[in-house]
């Protein structure tokens, strides 16, 4: 049975502006514009040009069409420096490439092809710490080489029994004296209290900018100071992220002022992710992210609404604008979205349509397009990419063993042949953030609705104003719109999405944008 929104009145809200001119096209044609979407590599896992059975750079630019078919703007590439884990994340040489990646001349060549398609480059700098096997370090075990300084050391009233950040043992062992190191022993974090820590990391960012790189993800960005467990809250940490972050930014200003810097930042809240987008461009949106799986789930908006209002209101406090925001489902260290959804498509395309209809410059990780699966442990999360529907077709990945059990439709090719995929479905929605302006720079207004299976969002900026809605359910919905402007069905998902009148009929996951 169709439910209804208690009362129009409550969609009053809804017209905000009310008085403003109609909706105007949008700002920049349909082909040219960007899509603000980002999409995560791991080029390990992505596409194997040599035949090794591990991913290399070539396997990244041999793709950049299928990437640019999807619609993305940029892609950022988990560390492609010489490391000794499968992960890279433990860097050996900041100023090199991992040579099962490839060469300095495969990087350089991806750079000038993708920048030929209009998508941009970033690239992981891990720069909290270095690999216990980076030349550095070595230098360090020796405390009189200047190097010993680059990295913290204890001291004899040390707590050596300290939790780090995520309550595990901060310091170890190195003969009799002992290292700090936040991650893992084979991880030592570097101190940021010695300037030649410093000026050598504002090198690094200006060396790979000058490569040609439009801007980094910064890994751990918050754990440059937020050291110990004890340290959460401390606000002379905070103050001293920032002060670093600050320092690195006009570094790369000398060099590209235009460079896209967005950091990892694991907190819970809107209020706690904002003083980073002083010195930083974004951080990942966490506390969005667990809202809009929870949201798809359960079927239901929840507070979402709220916590969207909030999150805008928070950030262009800060950034002076709106539009800045960095979200995301999931990533390389967190479950795969299908997997949280324990399965269910439906499900998988609400949180896509939520994510994708939100301004900013989200992130997808390679594989959510088709819906890949995937749970711990890591390495589980990082499997590789399904071209074919034969696991043993051309550039298919060897490095690991798949666990999730996902079919052969669960492929590229298999989804680019099926009109109905969840590959054609994510397109479709970057294809509307190409379109219409306020998708991506939107300022976000969220009305309170008395319907709870309604997720809706009204977004302005200078060349279109849209209001956003999705059926979560899977029962249709109708929306009685009340004394609105919005009266022209711009976008939708799902055919018998109708508007007459005063009211908008929703099918069961459905998506509408109006005008």
């Amino acid at each position: 049975m169709i439910r209804c929104i208690a009362s129009s009145l409550l969609f009053a809200l809804l017209a905000l502006g009310s008085s403003a001119p109609a909706a105007a096209a949008p700002a920049v044609p349909a082909a040219s514009a960007p899509s603000g979407v980002w999409y995560e590599i791991f080029v390990r896992s992505w596409y194997d040009t040599d035949g090794d059975g591990t991913g290399d750079l070539n396997g990244v630019t041999a793709k950049l069409d299928y990437l640019k078919s999807l619609g993305v703007g940029g892609i950022w590439l988990m560390p492609i420096n010489p490391s000794p884990s499968y992960h890279g994340y433990d860097v050996t040489d900041y100023y090199a490439i991992n040579p099962q990646y490839g060469t300095m001349a495969d990087f350089e060549r991806l750079l000038r092809e993708a920048h030929k398609r209009h998508i941009k480059v970033i690239i992981d700098l891990v720069i909290n710490h270095t690999s216990d096997q980076h030349p550095w370090f070595e230098a360090a075990r020796d405390p009189a080489d200047p190097h010993h300084d680059w990295y913290s050391w204890a001291g004899p009233h040390t707590d050596l029994h300290a939790a780090d950040a995520a309550g595990s043992q901060a310091w170890h062992a190195l003969g009799t004296a002992h290292y700090l190191g936040d991650f893992s022993a084979n991880m030592p974090d570097l101190d940021y209290d010695t300037p030649a820590v410093r000026k050598e990391m504002v090198k690094l960012g200006q060396y790979w900018l000058k490569k040609g790189v439009d801007g980094f993800r910064l890994d751990a960005a918050q754990h440059i100071y937020y050291d110990f467990k004890a340290d959460a809250d401390n606000p002379l940490t905070l103050k001293k992220n920032l002060a670093w972050w600050s320092e690195f930014r006009q570094g790369l200003n000398t060099v590209n002022p235009a460079a896209y810097v967005v950091g990892e930042v694991t907190r819970d809240s809107a209020d706690e992710l904002a003083p980073y987008f002083k010195p930083l461009d974004a951080v990942f949106d966490f506390p969005l992210a667990v809202q809009l799986i929870d949201s798809a789930k359960h079927e239901r908006a929840g507070n979402l609404g709220a916590l969207l209002a909030h999150t805008d209101s928070a950030y262009r406090k800060v950034a002076g604008k709106s539009g800045v925001d960095a979200p995301f489902l999931s990533n390389h260290d967190q479950e795969r979205v299908m997997s949280q959804l324990d399965g269910n498509p439906q499900h998988m395309r609400m949180a896509a349509a939520m994510l994708l209809t939100l301004p900013g410059q989200p992130f997808v990780y390679y594989g959510e397009e088709l819906g890949m699966r995937g749970k711990k442990p890591d390495p589980d999360l990082r499997e590789p990419m399904r071209w074919h529907r034969d696991p043993h077709g051309t550039g298919e990945t060897r490095w690991k063993t798949f666990s999730a059990g996902d079919g052969s439709d669960v492929s590229v090719e298999a989804e680019q042949q099926a009109g109905d995929s969840l590959l054609h479905y994510y397109a479709m929605l970057i294809g509307w953030r190409r379109e219409i302006s306020a998708l991506r720079d939107g300022t976000l207004t969220a009305p309170a609705l008395a319907n709870p299976h309604i997720a809706a969002w009204q977004l302005d900026d200078a060349g279109s104003h849209v209001l956003v809605l999705h059926n979560l359910s899977g029962q249709p919905q109708q929306v009685p719109l009340g004394d609105t402007r919005f009266r022209h069905l711009l976008r939708h998902s799902r055919a018998g999405t109708a508007l007459r009148r005063d009211h908008l009929t929703l099918p069961p996951y459905a998506s509408a944008i109006l005008d």
